[in-house]
């Protein structure tokens, strides 16, 4: 982790943010409204915690006024909250995400005849194509003070295959790891993994369907087995696929037995 931590990052979907009154959920609410005295859900958390990954999710999305607090914090490396307090962001580092030109790259990856990372070496011409088209795209959308404060523009491709299962293994151990408080544990066949990538991914929204695809297929199907008392503490489950089923094989934990001695 980039600051030793997972808990490092703070996410904000930017789709929360479209409205001119949701500006002050990152500052704080002025004196004498509700929710003044907890401060703003990006001042206060920065405040606290100096050394961070801000992460603004759609930025595109945002209302104007929310570009006029992060040209400050890009500008100044600080921000006002609502109390008066100047909150410093210089040790933070900010990560916006865009769908802007999103669809210009998906139809510049199927001319190029592959959806995905494109080697630079072989595809030069078609590379600075879609730089050219997607920087244009963002100078339409953003204004130029604030995109001439961004560091870099990082134009990332369609995802391929081998992406794609890396993003299913995360999201595995993520189940394996909510299951471990239970003292459960799974194995997931290959055939299994490849079957949720290929459910999970759509050319349009990328991995974004997979989580929900797990949920169907993994732990919906998991927790109504739990509650129904069919898996319980210490089980090993087998999950394979059976044509286009997923199934579940329950191996049960060893019961010792308990010897009693009499006095």
């Amino acid at each position: 982790y980039l600051f030793g931590d997972e808990n490092a990052i703070i996410q904000l979907d930017m789709s929360e943010y479209m409205e001119k009154f949701n500006v002050s959920r990152l500052v704080g609410a002025p004196p004498g409204y509700v929710g003044y005295e907890e401060g703003g859900q990006l001042t206060e958390i920065i405040r606290r915690r100096p050394y961070s990954v801000i992460l603004f999710d759609e930025v595109e999305k945002a209302h104007p006024d929310i570009f006029n607090l992060l040209l400050q914090i890009l500008d100044d490396g600080r921000l006002t909250d609502a109390k008066g307090r100047a909150v410093n962001f210089k040790n933070s580092i900010i990560i916006m995400t865009s769908n802007v030109g999103s669809e210009q790259i998906l139809e510049m990856g199927s001319r190029l005849g592959s959806i995905g990372f494109v080697e630079r070496s072989q595809t030069l011409d078609p590379e600075q194509e879609m730089q050219s088209k997607i920087r244009e795209l963002l100078r339409e959308r953003f204004k130029p003070e604030f995109l001439n404060r961004v560091d870099e523009i990082i134009v990332f491709h369609p995802l391929k295959e081998r992406q794609i299962a890396q993003i299913v293994d995360l999201q595995l151990a993520k189940v394996r790891q909510r299951l471990k408080e239970r003292h459960i544990t799974i194995q997931v066949s290959d055939r299994t993994k490849k079957f949720l990538s290929q459910k999970g991914y759509d050319p349009v929204f990328g991995a974004r369907p997979l989580k929900r695809v797990i949920q169907q297929l993994i732990l919906d199907p998991l927790a109504l087995k739990i509650v129904g008392g069919s898996i319980k503490e210490d089980d090993s489950i087998a999950i394979d696929l059976n044509g286009e089923e997923v199934v579940f094989k329950t191996q049960k934990a060893k019961v010792e037995p308990k010897v009693v001695s009499n006095h």
